[in-house]
């Protein structure tokens, strides 16, 4: 098993990191974190990050659709993108549902046919699913139920602790960003969720511990610790946990 910690969730293609990725990438690793996955929102986050993990190593290339941006033509060109790339992704992601964005049956029908189409292609490739569900938690998980996804991460869940649990039964994972400091309902979610299923993400550059403060990788220690604090177990006990938690999702990353 590797030594070090895994952000899984980081969205280091955006433009708040253009000026300084080596120093973040640097802070980060010196946090402990030796791996990074980065995950896209758009066709053209894919290609930065594939062009992002190429330059460094610690990076490793996710991609997807946005909900906000939940449209069956560009969900089909990110896919032949991914096809086109073999080997260079390792999660398809972020994908997933967002009803606090869309209001219309309408507009929710669409993005629940996006996110049925990476899914599916999770699935044919192997590869875990990074998602997003905000005010739709319990839609995303019974559509991951309905389509048989196996491999997935449910990242920065904001519903119930009820909604989680059919989730947890499958054998889903969820990964808790910085801002638990500050989120009464992710305090409540890791208190009741086992331990066995929680990974950590920073989110970033948003989600951080400091609202309105650019959020960085290092910060998914933050979560380490409060995970700790709100279990009352050590925090090595944590670490030791999240990192098997970790390679048991992304069991690709320990070949690449």
């Amino acid at each position: 098993m590797r030594p070090f910690l895994v952000d899984t969730h980081a969205h280091l293609c955006s433009k708040a990191f253009y000026h300084d990725l080596p120093e973040v990438i640097d802070r980060a690793q010196q946090a402990g974190f030796g791996a990074i996955v980065i995950v896209g929102e758009t066709l053209a986050d894919a290609r930065r990050n594939v062009a992002l993990a190429a330059e460094y190593s610690c990076l490793k290339a996710a991609a997807g659709l946005y909900p906000e941006y939940a449209d069956i033509g560009e969900a089909a060109r990110v896919i032949e993108f991914i096809r086109s790339m073999p080997g260079h992704f390792y999660a398809i992601g972020e994908v997933g549902l967002d009803f606090w964005i869309a209001e219309a049956d309408a507009d929710r029908e669409v993005q629940r046919e996006v996110f049925k189409q990476f899914i599916k292609i999770a699935g044919e490739l192997d590869l875990p699913l990074n998602v997003h569900s905000r005010s739709a938690g319990r839609h995303a998980v019974a559509m991951l139920l309905e389509n048989r996804a196996i491999r997935v991460q449910l990242h920065a869940f904001d519903a119930k602790v009820a909604a989680a649990l059919p989730a947890v039964e499958a054998g889903y994972f969820f990964s808790i960003p910085p801002s638990i400091v500050r989120s009464r309902q992710k305090q409540k979610l890791v208190k009741q969720l086992p331990l066995s299923c929680l990974l950590l993400e920073s989110d970033s550059p948003v989600l951080g511990p400091d609202r309105g403060q650019r959020n960085e990788p290092a910060n998914a220690l933050v979560a380490l610790h409060a995970i700790a604090e709100i279990k009352d177990i050590s925090r090595e006990e944590v670490q030791e946990a999240v990192r098997e938690n970790t390679w048991k999702l992304y069991a690709n990353m320990q070949k690449g």
